[in-house]
């Protein structure tokens, strides 16, 4: 044996990367992938007998949307028992069983937790309200109204309207920072984190593999109660929130001491992990911070993506050029559709580019840095559904209709069968409308066809599995113009070159090493619209 050999037996070996790193995680929306109690929305025993076709996909994860106790106002995502499950979905033993399934079919499984607000229906919001004196009087934000009666701030809700409500019984503001029925918690209070983190390891213990936590940078606001400075004139205004500059609702400096307590408990369960929501002007910089370091979250995942109108080189680059790979710095998470964004084919294609834009579109997800989320439909290339003013569900769209794209259009049910009643989702007429083209992309119909979308994406993540450089590796850009974007996946001795063409027209492009994936038409010295290919340019 050589020097050199002995020194590389002698060498330790490096600590395999955890599993989320890298990972691609697929997000259930419950009340519209399958219900199998034919009430027309969805549910965990339905999640459950389809959670074969997840795994088939060669995901790593699935993160299941809110299913707590709920009055449903705002779809789950209003709580009114952080332990329960609402009967619509289930049991706390059909929750087990799904648990149960992820695991033996090996997927981690991932759930919605709600920091920030409550539903109005919740135990303590019952009781914070009762008086000013009770043990869980401060549990949320309340305030007294100005001399002239008006709210405590100028504070504007996401949703629409003042973010204060005035409360008769104590004679007080409470805020809410989405719908009315959402109150926030004061998750300044150290009791209301202690109860907090005390349903985090309710459900830890019951066998999760981590959290996607909602809306984080909403959990505290400025007590002073300052008001929000306006924003300069422009720009596309359709609620009076989007007139205010959201200094002082939302995004204090103390939330990361409150993620560094949740680190802690998340600790003791080794293994887990734990993903932040994080939207708004100062969205990058909350991102960096709740992810810095070994003590904070694993993850964050913004909106670079999920509101663009267009899908350009530039907006690629900038999302990867934002997350360097240098020491402290977090992982980043990448979503191009989820149950309150537009399909991303709709937004960013037209009708008669649709099939290889979701092509390349998937190809180019899978060769991103950072851990990957595919919405339920995207492996179909789904299409956002016009849904009618009369068939509405969705709070935001109906409170600013027409203004507002609903969400509801990306929340309609999954087409199982393309042949059958209701498309397969279930015996009982659905919640929201069938998509009018979704039964020709049915799951049944595209895992029969190997040419299919589907087919598509089982091997866009089975790519990117087999390719450390593609999960774990760093990226260096080498090209991003009007039409054409290459970038480089480097790990260990791999290097990957990764050619996208953005647009419908070919594009001049020369050709640096072996092809290992490729969808549109790639020639030595072109691509076609959107073409893709993907080139082994060193493997040592």
């Amino acid at each position: 044996m050589s020097h050199v050999e002995k020194l590389i037996a002698a060498a330790p070996e490096a600590a395999p990367a955890p599993w989320w790193k890298g990972a691609a995680i697929y997000q259930i929306y419950p009340r519209s992938f399958a219900d199998s109690n034919g009430d027309g929305i969805g549910d965990l025993p339905g999640i459950t007998a389809h959670l074969d076709h997840v795994a088939n996909l060669g995901v790593d994860a699935v993160w299941v949307s809110p299913f707590y106790t709920s009055p449903q106002r705002d779809f789950g995502y209003d709580v009114a028992d952080y332990r329960g499950i609402d009967p619509i979905f289930g049991t706390l033993d059909d929750f087990d069983a799904m648990v149960a399934r992820a695991h033996q079919l090996g997927l981690k499984l991932i759930i919605d937790q709600v920091y920030s607000h409550t539903s109005d229906q919740h135990d303590w919001f019952a009781k914070s309200r009762a008086d000013r004196t009770n043990d869980k009087a401060d549990w949320y934000v309340w305030a007294d109204a100005k001399p002239d009666g008006s709210p405590p701030s100028n504070w504007q809700s996401v949703f629409g309207g003042p973010s204060w409500t005035w409360d008769a019984r104590r004679g007080q503001y409470y805020l809410h920072n989405f719908l009315s029925a959402q109150p926030d918690l004061n998750v300044h209070h150290p009791a209301v984190q202690d109860a907090l983190i005390a349903v985090a390891r309710f459900w830890l213990e019951r066998g999760v593999d981590g959290f996607r936590i909602d809306a984080l940078n909403f959990a505290m606001h400025d007590p002073a109660l300052r008001d929000n400075p306006p924003l300069p004139p422009g720009g596309k205004r359709t609620r009076p929130f989007d007139f205010q500059q959201h200094l002082y609702n939302q995004s204090h400096g103390d939330i990361t001491a409150f993620i560094e307590r949740l680190r802690g408990e998340l600790d003791h369960f080794p293994g887990t992990f734990a993903l932040a929501e994080v939207g708004g002007e100062q969205a990058l910089a909350e991102m960096h911070a709740f992810t810095r370091g070994a003590n904070r979250l694993d993850s964050a995942y913004g909106f670079d993506f999920l509101y663009a109108d267009r899908l350009t080189p530039a907006l690629v680059a900038s999302a990867a050029d934002a997350w360097p790979d240098t020491p402290g710095t977090g992982w980043p998470s990448w979503a191009f559709e989820n149950h309150d964004a537009p399909r991303a084919v709709s937004r960013w294609s037209k009708p008669e580019h649709r099939d290889a834009f979701t092509r390349m579109k998937l190809l180019l997800l899978a060769a991103l840095r950072g851990s990957i989320i595919l919405y339920q439909g995207e492996e179909l290339g789904l299409t956002q559904v016009d849904v009618p003013f009369g068939q509405l569900q969705d709070p935001e769209a109906i409170a600013n209709w027409p203004l507002t794209l609903s969400r509801d259009g990306v929340r309609t049910p999954m087409p199982w069968h393309g042949g059958a009643p209701n498309l397969g989702f279930g015996k009982g007429e659905p919640w929201l409308p069938l998509g009018p083209d979704h039964g020709a992309l049915a799951v049944d119909r595209q895992d029969r066809d190997p040419g299919s979308i589907l087919a598509a994406t089982r091997t866009a993540l089975a790519l990117r599995r087999d390719r450390a450089a593609l999960r774990l590796g760093a990226i260096k850009l080498i090209e991003a113009g009007e039409q054409l974007l290459i970038f480089e996946r480097r790990y260990g001795g791999e290097r990957l070159r990764c050619s996208f063409n953005l647009s419908p027209n070919r594009v001049i492009w020369s050709s640096a090493g072996r092809a290992i994936a490729a969808v549109g038409e790639v020639a030595e010295t072109s691509l076609g619209g959107y073409a893709a290919i993907i080139e082994e340019l060193s493997c040592v």
